[in-house]
């Protein structure tokens, strides 16, 4: 409980520093929008390609994990989308949707991998960057797909092409993978600038989360915020631990599975949600408030799953 607790406070601790500079009379409130595009183009491509162009695999199962991995995102994006014409008739609007959308299928690999790093060590971290590898782009395929349809933005299949192929987060992950699987040397100052770059994305990528944040809303969330939190605290890991079950995945394999599962949604949706007209404070009250929330859930979800190890 402790260690969960240690590698979460840090984030919502970041989250609030966010909220707090955006209301600073001090700080030049016209920073933000800049920030914000920086972010999206070149600190979140930088730690993507960062961490998938060096992870490692060997020793894992990637057909399993693939298959429980990407069997549960798609299983998940189903769900969501089914759910779209009674939301509709409940009056949320379509860029709200896709902030549920996001913030139901998109995980925190990074803190994912924080906690796996204490609890299940290297093979904790190996499984987790596997998971990140083969869902990123999946991931971004469905989330980027649903903001053109419902972000009020062109949905000709020429847009919707350009928009996949051209999405930096999508790019950096294919370069990433690339780099990975075939084994390309990066000269090395070019890559630790690279990860130096990765490293910031991390803090500010919570600081402008905050920033973004109408804190009445995490506060008094509405009915679509705790929407967003049980998709992605309790069905999300109950689709990725059955599929993971179902393929025959166990040990310390399928407890970092679940902690993926787990844990809150990415941070790096809200900025896409703020380039794509997505509703972006709703994402943030949704994200806040499973942050929160996960603190209680992550130990449960991985009590359980050392339920079905041991048994």
């Amino acid at each position: 409980m402790t260690l969960i607790f240690e590698s979460i406070v840090p984030i919502f601790l970041l989250v609030l520093i966010g909220v707090f500079l955006r209301r600073a009379r001090f700080l030049d409130q016209a920073i933000w929008p800049g920030l914000e595009q920086f972010g999206y183009f070149v600190l979140f491509p930088a730690l993507l390609f960062s961490t998938l162009a060096q992870a490692n695999f060997s020793g894992l199962k990637p057909d399993a994990t693939a298959l429980a991995a990407i069997g549960s995102i798609c299983a998940m994006s189903v769900l969501v989308l089914a759910l779209w014409p009674l939301l509709r008739a409940r009056g949320v609007a379509a860029p709200a949707f896709t902030s549920v959308f996001q913030t139901a299928t998109r995980w925190n690999g990074f803190m994912a991998l924080a906690i796996a790093d204490k609890l299940y060590g290297h093979t904790g971290l190996s499984m987790i960057a596997l998971i990140m590898t083969l869902i990123i782009i999946p991931i971004n395929f469905f989330n980027i797909g649903v903001l053109v349809w419902f972000g009020g933005q062109s949905r000709g299949v020429g847009t919707f092409a350009l928009r996949i192929i051209s999405n930096p987060l999508i790019v950096s992950s294919v370069a990433g993978i690339l780099i990975n699987l075939t084994g390309i040397p990066v000269y090395g100052p070019v890559m630790v600038t690279v990860d130096m770059l990765a490293t910031a994305s991390l803090s500010l990528g919570l600081v402008m989360v905050g920033a973004g944040l109408k804190v009445g809303d995490a506060l008094r969330p509405k009915p679509v915020t705790l929407l967003g939190v049980a998709l992605k605290l309790v069905v999300m890991p109950a689709f990725m631990i059955g599929f993971a079950l179902l393929f025959g995945i166990g040990g310390n394999a399928l407890m970092a599975i679940a902690l993926g599962a787990a844990v809150p949604t990415a941070m790096n949706g809200y900025l896409l949600a703020k380039q794509m007209g997505g509703d972006a404070p709703l994402y943030a009250a949704i994200a806040t408030v499973q942050t929160v929330v996960s603190f209680f859930t992550i130990p449960l979800v991985l009590a359980l799953t050392g339920y079905f190890v041991s048994g």
